[in-house]
């Protein structure tokens, strides 16, 4: 109970910090206008203006499988009713029309400016094939859009982290410090989604045939208060009309409803829920996407998320999941604090569940795990608790759930006590197996593979930790904007990541790695250590 109440007074609190970010890197940021200064800067700067005060961009989400579509996008309050309707087919003269529902969006968030938020699904379609569609703001059809369907016996997804725009404020443009106050004054969201724009193009000219994008979380940067320029930067890219985006509550995106509003998620569930909604899933060629917001600390919750998305599709080949804290990553502002808190809680309940990966951000650097699974031990459970006045989380003391004590993560010189605690919390977070594999290419793995996306925009990078851990594979920080490749079959699953050179060129960051399936489960009974998890989380 005592979780539930920390996460329902959070939603309800206007945060303007969300954790420490003394480690993040104050030389090195995506200058747009340096690598833009050859393609479009110009244009985007004369036009930002404009964009930053449109807060009526679509947004593209997969469905709850890969028959559906889903849309959102605000329309300014009139005199009339709102229209959430979208019009949608493959003869752009004869659309068939889907209706969906809409509501009010908290004016709070859009300077006082009247807005209602537009959700539509769109249902029927087949693989391989281009449609067209409008959308009614207000009563008015939108110009004709192009869509194309791709494959889905082979799946192909870009995997993103952190575009966070906005975050950049603070960095250096032209001899002028970048901002990030409201509406076009907020020239870090302006920098920021030039870039992030530039990597999507990057991307699919690379890839032209992407299915869908994975977010790991931190659209935005501002936390608790309005941001609509943040995210009209971050929807105005070019390919976000064609492209849904599957994207993850970061703990910047999390108290504030606008988050809900902009993405219409499918299979949306009560559980793991903060301001900006919870958990959800969905299907997409052989592939169980589960999506989970790990802002909320309740494990017992994405728990029964997990159950009853692998439930609903039981013959799923491969099983995903997205989060957006890197519970096995290498950053050294996140990974061994905040970034790693449920690792005790959440591994045993992904072993349970037949996990095969599971994708990562907030940590603004790269790594890639080894393969991965419990040591079947029994571990503390921890949280951060509310600090003193209420206002924020306590993001220098991790909480330890059953005892209530208080971990100093970054004790005082001489301190041998918290300096003790502190290195038992560490010690305990020890809790997993290293699977004994060989290669890039592995096969019936027991073990469950961790990514940590870097920045997609070069918003905002961290240093990595001085030491590499035992369950990184791999790693790198080159403070250039990445992304990654996926590619899913019925019976292999394969990574790729790039960086974007200043010059624009996509360059390899880390081999490919793939996981193979012959058919033959020899995934860990891990189920009682999972069961015994579980009932302790729901004390």
């Amino acid at each position: 109970m005592k979780r539930k109440l920390i996460v329902g007074f959070l939603a309800l609190c206007s945060i303007t910090t969300v954790c420490p970010s003394v480690y993040a890197s104050t030389e090195h940021y995506t200058d747009s206008s340096v690598t833009g200064a050859d393609s479009g800067w110009s244009d985007w700067d004369a036009n930002w203006a404009d964009t930053a005060a449109d807060f009526t961009k679509v947004s593209l989400t997969p469905g709850a499988d890969d028959t559906q579509l889903n849309f959102a996008w605000y329309s300014e309050k009139g005199d009339s009713d709102a229209t959430p309707v979208v019009h949608f087919g493959t003869d752009k003269d004869n659309l068939e029309t889907f209706e969906g529902t809409a509501g009010d969006v908290d004016q709070d968030l859009t300077g006082d400016k009247a807005y209602e938020y537009n959700h539509v699904t769109v249902t029927g379609l087949e693989p391989e094939t281009t449609y067209y569609y409008t959308v009614e703001k207000n009563g008015q059809q939108t110009d004709v859009c192009e869509y194309k369907t791709q494959k889905t016996d082979t799946v192909k997804m870009l995997y993103v982290g952190d575009p966070q725009i906005g975050a950049s404020k603070g960095q250096t443009q032209n001899g002028a410090e970048l901002t990030n106050e409201s509406g076009a004054a907020n020239t870090a969201a302006e920098n920021d989604g030039f870039s992030w724009n530039r990597t999507l193009n990057t991307a699919l000219s690379e890839n032209p045939d992407v299915n869908f994008v994975i977010s790991a979380g931190d659209q935005v940067n501002k936390t608790g208060e309005a941001k609509e320029e943040e995210y009209a930067s971050y929807l105005s890219a070019d390919a976000l009309k064609s492209l849904p985006v599957a994207t993850t509550i970061g703990n910047h995106d999390s108290l504030n409803p606008d988050y809900s509003y902009h993405f219409n998620n499918p299979n949306n569930t009560e559980n793991g829920k903060t301001a900006a909604g919870g958990d959800y899933y969905y299907s997409y060629g052989k592939g169980l996407f589960i999506v989970l917001n790990t802002n909320n600390y309740n494990v017992a919750e994405h728990q029964n998320t997990i159950e009853e998305a692998v439930k609903a599709y039981p013959d799923a080949k491969w099983r995903i999941v997205t989060i957006h804290q890197d519970i096995y990553g290498s950053g050294l502002d996140h990974s061994d604090t905040d970034g790693m808190i449920l690792r005790t809680q959440l591994t045993p309940v992904f072993d349970a569940n037949d996990i095969d990966v599971v994708l990562q951000g907030h940590d603004h650097t790269y790594s890639r795990s080894k393969m991965l699974y419990g040591d079947g031990q029994t571990h503390g459970k921890y949280e951060f608790s509310l600090n003193a006045d209420g206002t924020d989380y306590d993001w220098d003391h991790a909480t330890n759930v059953d005892t209530g004590d208080q971990i100093a993560l970054a004790p005082e010189e001489g301190d041998t006590d918290a300096q003790t605690a502190l290195d038992a919390f560490h010690e305990d977070n020890n809790c997993y197996t290293i699977e004994d594999v060989e290669g890039n290419t592995v096969t019936d793995p027991q073990g469950i593979l961790y990514m940590t996306a870097n920045s997609a925009s070069g918003s905002k990078y961290y240093e990595l930790l001085s030491t590499q851990q035992d369950y990184v594979a791999a790693r790198s920080q080159n403070w250039l904007p990445s992304y990654s490749v996926i590619t899913m079959t019925d019976d292999s699953f394969s990574i790729d990541t790039y960086q974007i050179t200043d010059d624009g060129k996509a360059e390899a960051i880390d081999d490919t790695f793939t996981i193979q399936k012959s058919g033959t489960d020899t995934s860990a009974d891990t189920t009682d250590a999972a069961e015994t998890e579980s009932d302790d989380s729901a004390n």
